[in-house]
């Protein structure tokens, strides 16, 4: 049983934020009878995106590292970035961010796969740095995104949504990277 210690810690609280604001900002994307709601929704992704790196930096500071922290940590992350991947290429996506959005959403679905495989076999397979700059080049991708998003005459959020693109782009391209190093290790754990 989860001890109120860890379940209500600072840390663990801040990783329940980032999964309860999603529908908000997924909400907001699709506003189109108010003006300001992409920015609203960058916004409240960026907070969302500070609050991944703060739960750690506290978790680590405090020594509160827990189990359920290190169970829904990822989980956040990986909700967050999909459902406004998702969200962003139902509204204003083309094909070519499109395409690399569903690569980074495969690519998660993949290394939770592993993941979840492998902790069967009580094999851990720890986050890389890569994957943690992967990770935050998406958070600043979508972020750009998500205020660019709704402007097409004005050059200054388009010059934002295009460095949103690009920045999808490495990130996609650290996201094949990262899944293939991720397979790579779990292929020699298969071996045995």
């Amino acid at each position: 049983m989860l001890k109120p210690k860890t379940l209500f810690a600072l840390p663990n609280l801040l990783t329940y934020a980032r999964i309860l604001i999603i529908p908000l900002i997924f909400w907001l994307i699709f506003r189109r009878d108010y003006g300001h709601s992409n920015f609203i929704a960058a916004a409240l992704f960026v907070l969302a995106s500070i609050t991944d790196y703060l739960d750690g930096y506290l978790s680590r500071k405090w020594k509160l590292i827990s189990e359920l922290g290190k169970f829904l940590d990822p989980i956040a992350d990986k909700l967050l970035v999909t459902a406004v991947l998702l969200a962003l290429a139902a509204t204003k996506f083309g094909a070519y961010a499109t395409g690399i959005a569903t690569l980074i959403v495969m690519r998660e679905i993949f290394v939770s796969g592993l993941r979840e495989y492998l902790g069967n076999a009580q094999i851990k397979m720890p986050v890389s740095k890569l994957a943690k700059w992967k990770t935050a080049s998406q958070f600043f991708a979508i972020g750009f995104l998500i205020g660019g998003m709704r402007a097409p005459a004005d050059e200054i959020l388009v010059l934002l949504y295009n460095a949103g693109v690009a920045l999808l782009a490495l990130s996609a391209g650290l996201t094949v990277i990262t899944g293939w190093q991720y397979f790579r290790k779990a292929v020699r754990h298969m071996k045995d």
